[in-house]
């Protein structure tokens, strides 16, 4: 197939053998048309050699051989207007057959690839994405669903309590007494002592536990 689409179309093959067989011709018809030109010249010589001579036949006889020249070298360049032409019309009749060809080119391997995908196939694969897609959110939710005894616990209720415990605990902390001031630190002149602190004397719980303890120890 692919052979058949990139291949060489048999019309640009001929189209460039032409154009190349009238390059050749027009290459052809420019040689002769300087070699008729310098006969030309050479006719215009010899009448002046004639015409010095005091030969004014032989002069007249070159002067018409130069215009038969002339007038070949004018049919010449007729001839390479028309190929000139024929080549710029073949030119772009090339252009335009590569052109339609590659447009037929393109237009075939679209044709190719849309065959080989199918809308149909298409939307059936949408078709089988989207259930699984909606598959794969049902299992999700299913998992994220609680189970058991976690499963019977009423969210509004939680919320609530929730509630209570967070008032219970604002109003724990108004109603906690302020903490007080650290003492100042007691200035004592150089020179002196500060003074011991008085031991305090001990409770009637404390002396009660001091004594069992030297029960226990005798």
């Amino acid at each position: 197939m692919f052979s058949r689409l990139f291949g060489k179309p048999k019309e640009q093959t001929n189209a460039v053998a032409t154009l190349d067989k009238l390059n050749e011709t027009l290459e052809m018809l420019e040689k002769k048309e300087k070699v008729l030109l310098k006969k030309a010249a050479a006719e215009v010589e010899k009448a002046k050699e004639f015409t010095r001579a005091k030969n004014k036949r032989a002069a007249i006889q070159c002067l018409k051989r130069k215009r038969l020249y002339e007038q070949q070298v004018e049919q010449l360049g007729n001839f390479q207007l028309r190929i000139h032409d024929q080549m710029i019309m073949l030119e772009g009749a090339k252009a335009t057959t590569e052109t339609v060809d590659a447009l037929r080119t393109g237009a075939a391997a679209m044709k190719a690839m849309q065959k080989a995908t199918n809308i149909d196939d298409v939307d059936k694969t949408m078709d089988e994405i989207n259930e699984q897609t909606e598959n794969m959110k049902q299992i999700q939710e299913a998992l994220a669903t609680p189970i058991g005894a976690a499963a019977d616990f009423d969210e509004d209720e939680l919320e609530a309590e929730l509630e209570e415990l967070e008032g219970a605990e604002l109003e724990e902390q108004l109603l906690q007494p302020a903490t007080s001031a650290p003492a100042a630190p007691v200035h004592v002149p150089a020179g002196r002592v500060p003074a011991r602190p008085v031991p305090q004397k001990n409770t009637a719980e404390e002396d009660e536990l001091a004594a069992l303890q030297a029960e226990m120890a005798m």
